[in-house]
């Protein structure tokens, strides 16, 4: 039988290592995974705010550092990088399609940053927003790890873009539905496409759940939308600081 204090030994053992943080990640997408699937994907009730929120709260609880959490969590960063370079494939799969879709899709792909950037940067700047802040917001609609690139080669916190990237993907993947059926856009590919432009992996994973099209095209919406702003973003920012 095991006596309370070895227990609480246990639990002291435990919440001082990285792996508490990598299980309690996993475990944490895994309810948020669940509980989508069990509410018929309802785009509420999505996965990776569920696991934010879960794990957030988590570490708050037990007061482990976030320097401590990132020991074990850094397992799963590592393997955005691999995920990027994944982007290869929808790219190469959905570069077929652009035959005849290319001058729209392109269009879509230009107007698309262009607003992500002009928008969240135009309103912070006009609210007053810190410098770091306004800097951070450049590359938010970009994938997670090549924002966070970006942002390293601006001189922006490439923390803030990543907390501002991942939001972006949240709310993208949450909102985009009902805004695509109040503008009454059906076709799959045209629901896809402006959701990888704009929420880009968190948004692409949804699109995947709901139609294998639409998936394609968000992917492949992403992974352009990755490329052109590695090149166009450091020039921008450039030319507006």
């Amino acid at each position: 039988m095991i006596k309370p204090n070895s227990i609480v030994e246990i639990w002291v053992y435990l919440s001082g290592s990285p792996l508490i943080a990598l299980f309690t990640t996993l475990l944490a997408y895994q309810i948020g995974l669940i509980a989508y699937q069990k509410t018929k994907q309802n785009p509420l009730i999505n996965p990776v705010a569920i696991a934010v929120i879960l794990v957030a709260c988590f570490i708050q609880l037990i007061d482990m550092p976030y320097d401590k959490y990132f020991q074990g969590a850094q397992f799963i960063h590592f393997l955005l990088g691999s995920a990027t370079v994944g982007l290869a494939i929808p790219i190469y799969r959905g570069l077929g399609s652009l035959k005849n879709r290319f001058i729209p899709l392109i269009a879509a792909l230009l107007t698309g940053a262009a607003m992500s950037i002009a928008s969240a940067v135009g309103i912070s700047t006009v609210l007053g927003a810190d410098q770091n802040i306004i800097g951070a917001f450049y590359s938010k609609s970009v994938t997670a790890p090549i924002a966070m690139g970006i942002a390293e080669r601006i001189g922006t916190s490439p923390t803030l873009t990543a907390i501002f990237a991942v939001c972006t993907g949240i709310l993208g993947a949450i909102l985009a539905p009902f805004i695509l059926n109040l503008l009454n856009i059906n076709p799959w590919w045209q629901r896809g496409f402006p959701i990888g432009v704009a929420s880009h992996g968190i948004g692409a994973s949804r699109a995947f759940s709901i139609n294998a099209q639409a998936g394609t095209y968000a992917s492949l919406a992403m992974g352009l939308h990755g490329i052109l702003g590695s090149l166009a973003i450091p020039f921008i920012y450039k030319i507006f600081n």
